[in-house]
C-alpha cells in the first residue's frame, strides 16, 4: 500500500499542533506578567508581528486587498480575533482574575460559536457535535477541577470588571472567528494577517497609552516571552487557525480550544512542577473524547 502523501499528513496534523502551540500563550503570560503591562507587552507583540509579516509579505511579492472594503475586513477581523480576545484576557489575569476562571470562561467559546454558527453562517451543527462540544466542556471543568476547589468565593467579589474583561475577550474572539470565516478567508494568508495585526495593535496601543505606565522591562525572560509570542503564536498558531477556518467550519475550528487547557496542564507540570491529578487526567481524556467528536 502506498504511503500517504506528505501533505495530507501535514493537513491531519495541523490542529493537534495548532492547538500545542496555543496552549504555550498561558506559559508566556506567566514569564512576561512580572516584567511588563499587558497592554505594552500585547502593543509590541502585535507591532512586531504586522512588521515581520509586512516584510515577508514583501518580499515574497504577495497580493494586497485592491479594495478599501479587503482592507477594512482583514482590519475589524484583527481587532476582534486578537486585540478583543487577547486585550480582554490578559487585562483580566493581570488585574487579579484567577487563571482557572479564565479559562473556564475561555471553555465557553466553542459553545457560543456552535450557537451563532447556524443562524449567521448557516452551519449545519449535527448532535455529534454538541455531544462532543459537551463532553469537551466537562472535560476542561475536570482539568480545571482541582484550581477551582482553591479560589477563594470572596475573592470573586471583588473581581467583576476582570470578569467582564474575560467574558468580553472570549465574546470578542467568537466573532472575530464568524468574521473571518465570513468576509476574509479567501484572501491571501500573509497579507491579510499583517493587516489584522494592524487592527490588534489598534485596539491595545490606545489601552497602553491611556491606562498603563507603559512598563517593559528589557530582561532576558522578557524578550524571550515576546519573541515565543510573536514567532510562535501570533505567527505559526494563528497561521494554521486562519488555515483551519479557511478550510472548514468554525464549529468544529472553536472545538479545537478544549485541547489547550489539558495541553497547558502538563506543560505546568512539565516546566513549573505544578500538580497533575487523576481528576485532572480523566478531565483530558474527555476533553480530547469531546474534541474528538466535534471535529470528525
Amino acid at each position: 500500500m502506498p504511503s500517504a502523501h506528505p501533505t495530507s499528513f501535514l493537513i491531519r496534523a495541523t490542529p493537534l499542533t495548532f492547538a500545542l502551540l496555543w496552549s504555550s500563550g498561558f506559559i508566556v503570560a506567566k514569564y512576561a506578567a512580572p516584567y511588563a503591562d499587558p497592554f505594552t507587552f500585547l502593543s509590541a507583540r502585535f507591532g512586531l508581528a504586522a512588521l515581520i509579516l509586512v516584510l515577508i509579505a514583501v518580499a515574497m511579492r504577495a497580493p494586497w486587498p485592491t479594495s478599501a472594503g479587503g482592507i477594512v475586513h482583514s482590519v475589524v477581523a484583527g481587532m476582534l480575533l486578537h486585540g478583543g480576545y487577547l486585550g480582554g484576557g490578559w487585562w483580566a489575569i493581570f488585574a487579579g482574575l484567577p487563571a482557572t476562571i479564565a479559562g473556564l470562561l475561555t471553555a465557553g467559546q466553542p459553545l457560543l460559536t456552535a450557537l451563532l454558527a447556524a443562524p449567521l453562517l448557516g452551519e449545519r451543527v449535527g448532535w455529534r457535535q454538541w455531544a462532543g462540544i459537551g463532553a469537551g466542556f466537562a472535560g476542561i471543568v475536570l482539568v480545571l477541577m482541582p484550581r477551582l476547589a482553591g479560589v477563594d468565593p470572596s475573592a470573586l467579589a471583588g473581581a467583576t470588571k476582570p470578569m467582564v474583561a474575560a467574558t468580553v475577550g472570549v465574546v470578542s474572539v467568537t466573532l472575530g472567528t464568524l468574521y473571518q470565516k465570513r468576509f476574509v478567508a479567501r484572501t491571501d494568508l500573509r497579507t491579510r494577517t499583517s493587516l489584522q495585526y494592524v487592527g490588534a495593535l489598534a485596539v491595545v496601543a490606545p489601552l497602553a497609552l491611556l491606562t498603563e505606565p507603559m512598563r517593559f522591562e528589557p530582561t532576558v525572560s522578557l524578550f524571550v516571552a515576546l519573541a515565543v509570542s510573536v514567532l510562535v503564536l501570533s505567527i505559526a498558531a494563528i497561521v494554521l487557525l486562519l488555515l483551519m477556518i479557511r478550510r472548514g467550519e468554525v464549529s468544529r475550528v472553536a472545538a479545537l480550544l478544549y485541547l489547550v487547557p489539558p495541553f497547558t496542564a502538563i506543560e505546568a507540570y512539565l516546566l513549573f512542577g505544578e500538580s497533575l491529578t487523576p481528576v485532572q487526567i480523566v478531565g483530558m481524556v474527555f476533553a480530547a473524547a469531546g474534541v474528538w467528536l466535534a471535529t470528525r
